[in-house]
């Protein structure tokens, strides 16, 4: 089987899935008799308060803004020094990339980043899988956090949703084959680099590269200004998520205690790896509103829809623009590229 073909395959599956994921959280929304379910998505856009899904889109913005910053000081300790506008703008690329292959934005990135500034890719990944890491930690302690002040709701919320039956070990089998295959091709890779000095250099290169933006974090000369900005940017995302429920009537009415629970649900359902979290948010987060808070399930899908949509579209615009600049550079200087 050709490798475009395999590549081809197991992105139309994960399409698939997401398009599966979608279909399954709209059958909730049920309009009255001649009503027309996108016509009842615009008529709750429409009653939506847009002073506050703007100031989410600033938010939104200005969170990548102190990413970006934080990227730029992850990469300093190991030799350099992007342009803000550099690293802001590959930053924004690869939100693009990654609404059309899952992580994929992660590696694109770094190549957006190599175009522009010359900074080795194998350097600036090792940066982004630090970023990964603390990023991960910090979910971990707002979801530990929202479980704190929301424990009761959100244990029977997790009852909710389907587990594995007794007696069924289908998954249990899916993932020993992945795991099976993994070592696999691990062994593969390992046999080939052994034999084939070409591929040894270019591991030793890689791995030395990847080793030093891996380790760049214990290397920052003042480690709080690192802290300060990994915590604002979880604020500014706890902030949006805020924002877009004061917009709407049906969920206006919802505490801080509320918006934490169903941040902490959407970060988990955006770590699946559809296209930018679709279809996996929009079944879990309409779920947890009705479970959790008795808003209408007509009003709660209707409201995942048009947050997860507004919050995609501002990624889509800022991350076109963002390519187009970024090419605009590479053109202009001959240096770039």
């Amino acid at each position: 089987m050709p490798s475009w073909f395999r590549t081809f395959l197991q992105y139309a599956v994960i399409f698939l899935a997401t398009g599966l994921l979608i279909w399954f959280s709209l059958r909730g929304l049920t309009v009255g008799e001649g009503g027309n379910k996108w016509g009842y998505l615009m008529q709750t856009w429409k009653e939506a308060h847009k002073g506050w899904l703007i100031l989410m889109a600033a938010l939104l913005i200005l969170s990548h803004c102190v990413r970006a910053a934080r990227w730029r000081m992850l990469l300093a300790p190991v030799g350099f020094t992007p342009k803000f506008r550099d690293s802001f703008l590959s930053l924004m690329v690869g939100y693009l990339v990654n609404l059309v292959i899952p992580r994929g934005g992660e590696v694109s990135r770094c190549y957006n980043l190599f175009k522009l500034d010359k900074t080795p890719v194998e350097i600036s990944f090792g940066t982004v899988v630090v970023e990964r890491i603390v990023d991960i930690l910090c979910l971990l302690f707002l979801i530990l956090l929202a479980f704190f002040l929301e424990s009761q709701k959100l244990f029977a919320f997790i009852d909710t949703i389907p587990k594995l039956a007794p007696g069924d070990n289908s998954r249990l089998k899916a993932v020993a084959y992945i795991v099976g295959g993994l070592i696999t091709v691990t062994l593969l890779i390992f046999w080939l680099v052994k034999r084939n000095q070409r591929l040894r250099n270019f591991f030793r290169k890689t791995w030395s590269g990847f080793k030093g933006g891996l380790l760049s974090v214990f290397k920052l000369k003042n480690k709080w200004p690192f802290i300060i900005y990994s915590i604002t940017i979880w604020l500014l995302y706890f902030f949006m998520s805020y924002c877009v429920v004061r917009a709407f009537p049906a969920t206006s009415v919802l505490g801080l205690e509320a918006v934490l629970s169903l941040f902490a649900i959407g970060s988990i359902a955006m770590a699946v790896p559809t296209p930018g979290g679709a279809g996996s948010y929009h079944v879990l987060v309409p779920q947890g509103l009705v479970f959790l808070y008795g808003i209408p399930k007509t009003d709660a899908v209707a409201f995942t829809f048009i947050f997860h949509g507004w919050q995609t579209a501002i990624l889509i615009v800022a991350g076109a623009i963002s390519l187009i600049v970024t090419s605009l550079l590479v053109k202009k200087n001959p240096k770039v590229g």
